[in-house]
């Protein structure tokens, strides 16, 4: 048993470095070429294509969403199902990506003749840069690789992860030259953490109207702790007789006046508040929120439009449920 594990770890260590150098081969092979398949993508006026038959479509796939959640609009076409009607998803304008480990995929040969009649530009990554795809096409990128990590070298390992690291270096050169920023991305991920933390604002989370805690400066202690438990914030936002924003009241102000040994029957808000208060504006990030949260070692925040004026509050609970954190 101990030598069965012994031989498992050391297969799995031989099929890493493998396809480590595979992938370390690509490097010299991002020339011109490659370039060129870039400019052609970045000036197609419709959308990338991408195709390939059994496990290259399956890294073609990969490939058309990776494009796509980075700026370059793209989507997968089986290259069987093409043939039988699917090549109607094909229009002018649109550039077509076709991977083939042999560059002799039937399926994929049989489209290459309608591809040209409609002019539509080719860009085939192949293990054979002598193969019908590699010489029908307008840009070949050489994928090409030694040997599988497959003992039997039959199984496609090396090429797939070869093709895939040429995908992904396609999608990033396109991303920059794009000038394609974090903004963008959340807008391909609004239900992704990083869409959460770069879309959602203060305002899209803060409690306004009657779920906001507000009370009087000159108001008793007593009607302080009222409404901070029905609102359930932990604080309260403290105005003036002019409805002006005079500070915040919080738990950490009512356990000092614990500390104080002060009477909470008589005091009123204004002795024992926190005047100002730290305040974000409605417009902000949550993000923002959270980092001035985590700053300030505080638990909630109040809101304020542009002009200073008390617009809604929020506490860290509201930007756990959004994803925020």
């Amino acid at each position: 048993m101990v030598d069965d594990q012994d031989r498992m770890i050391q297969l799995g260590r031989e099929v890493i470095d493998i396809e480590t150098t595979a992938v370390a081969a690509l490097r010299d092979r991002i020339d011109a070429s490659f370039a060129e398949a870039c400019r052609v993508m970045m000036q197609c006026e419709g959308r990338v294509v991408v195709t390939g038959m059994g496990k290259s479509g399956h890294i073609g796939s990969k490939i058309a969403a990776t494009l796509a959640s980075t700026g370059t609009p793209a989507f997968f076409v089986h290259p069987g199902e093409a043939s039988h009607g699917d090549l109607g998803m094909i229009t002018p304008g649109d550039v077509v990506v076709a991977l083939s480990n042999s560059g002799e995929t039937s399926e994929l040969l049989t489209i290459v003749p309608l591809l040209k009649r409609m002019d539509t530009p080719l860009i085939a990554l192949t293990g054979n840069p002598k193969s019908t795809l590699a010489r029908e096409a307008r840009v070949h990128l050489d994928v090409g690789v030694e040997k599988e990590a497959c003992p039997l070298d039959l199984a496609p390992t090396a090429s797939t992860t070869a093709a895939l690291a040429m995908g992904d270096a396609m999608a990033i050169a396109l991303l920059q030259a794009r000038g394609f920023t974090p903004e963008d991305f959340a807008l391909s991920h609004p239900g992704g953490s990083l869409g959460k933390r770069l879309l959602l604002r203060v305002q899209d989370l803060m409690h306004e109207g009657e779920r906001l805690p507000v009370i009087r400066e000159d108001a008793r202690l007593r009607d302080a702790l009222m409404e901070m438990t029905a609102k359930g914030l932990g604080m309260t936002a403290v105005v003036d007789a002019d409805g002006g924003l005079s500070g915040v009241f919080t738990d950490g102000d009512l356990r000092r006046c614990f500390d104080a040994q002060q009477d909470l029957r008589s005091a009123r808000v204004c002795d024992v508040m926190t005047r100002g208060g730290v305040r974000i504006e409605q417009g902000q990030l949550a993000a923002e929120a959270l980092k001035l949260m985590e700053e300030k070692k505080i638990n909630a925040l109040l809101v304020v439009d542009d002009q200073g004026r008390l617009q809604g509050a929020l506490n860290m609970h509201d930007l756990l449920r959004a994803g925020v954190v």
